[in-house]
């Protein structure tokens, strides 16, 4: 029994000090750091990149928020990768004025976006095309007027990759959509915003970020992994380079409103993260001691949080219950125990979701049932990470759009 005390106490502070570190990073969101100076005043040249499989549903209202960006048309050529499409959107892309890009893969295993992104890449790299940066956006997507100036703007300040701000097209269709909704807001202010302000690095976030062209010309777009996004931004880490964060590049996404939808979807991402924690977790502790930064340290902690940290979380919980089974542990304690575990993992949440759309002028009231079942939407991610560990299956499932939203319904 003395073991299995002497276990558990280091099992809690290795929680609690993974935790408050955290939170520490986080209160650096709340403070405002002065704008970083320009080192140059260009109007760069951009591609927008459309990876779209069967989208002629939502293709046009996207494209049509990027011919209406104010940045100079010149400028700006918009490519949608018609990727092995079987609808219209490849029809509907080119009369809306896109520059179309028909691709046919057999092999079901490189119908992926990164594969597609890479295919894509490296044809414009052959050309020696004339770009200062990209931005990948998805097709159900929407695009604030000022995204391109503002990521113009991050250019001139001497940034090579950045992730824009991903906010949410339909938070209040269902609690579903909610959960995401908070999620992301969430993660943009405590995570991305505060890691920025540190001086750390922020992580690519699936849509609405870009990359400078010339960074990617050596080995094209390489990622191997269900989360492009997330693999890209940790070979950066590893580089001892940053990911930046810009608030006001704002992307508007689509979010399933459906929970078997939206299971299928966080089975990938969970699955993509294992993908991640198995390839780059060694090279992460490398990193580490070789280069001696809080960045790299950072990095490594992000992949320790996503699966390992849950894995601990729950086995804690199970060894306080064996304890208690042996007679080493008072009812009392087992119970005050469990809920030192289950109030801040699923209550706690709540909280920071009502003060993040609070400082961020986000109207509450229509959020109302999505923040009261905010803690099953992120049960059932812990659900999620559990079943991932023992049954990875990585079919794609199509997310259904159920509204034709342009972007002068949300802006």
């Amino acid at each position: 029994m003395k073991y299995l005390y002497i276990i558990q106490q280091a099992m809690v502070w290795i929680l609690t000090i993974y935790w408050l570190y955290q939170l520490i990073v986080s209160l650096c969101s709340l403070v405002k750091l002065k704008d970083k100076p320009l080192i140059e005043e260009k109007d760069h040249k951009f591609m927008a990149i459309i990876p779209a499989h069967n989208e002629e549903n939502v293709i046009k209202n996207l494209i049509e928020s990027l011919n209406n960006q104010d940045y100079p048309k010149e400028l700006l050529d918009i490519y949608v990768i018609a990727d092995n499409c079987t609808d219209n959107t490849a029809k509907i892309a080119k009369k809306e004025g896109a520059i179309v890009l028909e691709r046919h893969e057999e092999d079901p295993e490189k119908r992926t976006k990164g594969a597609a992104l890479q295919w894509f890449l490296n044809k414009k790299i052959k050309e020696d095309a004339d770009y200062d940066a990209f931005c990948i956006f998805d097709a159900d997507n929407i695009v604030d007027k000022n995204f391109f100036k503002a990521m113009n703007k991050k250019l001139c300040q001497g940034e090579e990759v950045v992730q824009g701000y991903r906010d949410i097209k339909n938070p209040s269709d269902s609690w579903i959509s909610a959960g995401y909704a908070i999620f992301y807001w969430t993660m943009h202010r405590f995570y991305h915003l505060a890691r920025y302000n540190l001086g750390l690095s922020a992580l690519l976030n699936g849509t609405g970020f870009m990359v400078k062209f010339d960074i990617i010309k050596p080995t094209g777009w390489d990622t191997n992994t269900l989360t492009e996004d997330i693999e890209f931004s940790l070979k950066r880490i590893i580089e001892g380079k940053k990911v930046g964060w810009a608030t006001d590049a704002i992307v508007y996404d689509e979010q399933p409103v459906g929970f078997k939808q939206s299971w299928s979807q966080r089975s990938r991402w969970t699955i993509g993260h294992i993908q991640c924690l198995q390839e780059y977790t060694k090279p992460l502790v490398g990193a580490v001691k070789e280069k001696k930064t809080l960045m790299n340290f950072d990095g490594l902690l992000y992949m320790l949080g996503s699966i390992p940290m849950f894995i601990m979380t729950i086995a804690l919980v199970v060894l306080n219950f064996v304890m208690y089974a042996l007679g080493g542990m008072a009812t009392g304690d087992l119970i005050v125990n469990c809920l030192r575990y289950i109030l801040p993992t699923f209550f706690l949440p709540i909280f920071m979701g009502i003060v993040i759309m609070a400082i961020d002028k986000k109207p509450i009231r229509p959020m109302i049932k999505g923040l009261a079942l905010y803690p099953l939407f992120l049960g059932s991610w812990l659900l999620i990470n559990l079943k991932c560990l023992f049954i990875r299956d990585t079919k794609w499932e199509k997310i259904d759009h159920v509204r034709d939203i342009k972007i002068k319904d949300v802006a």
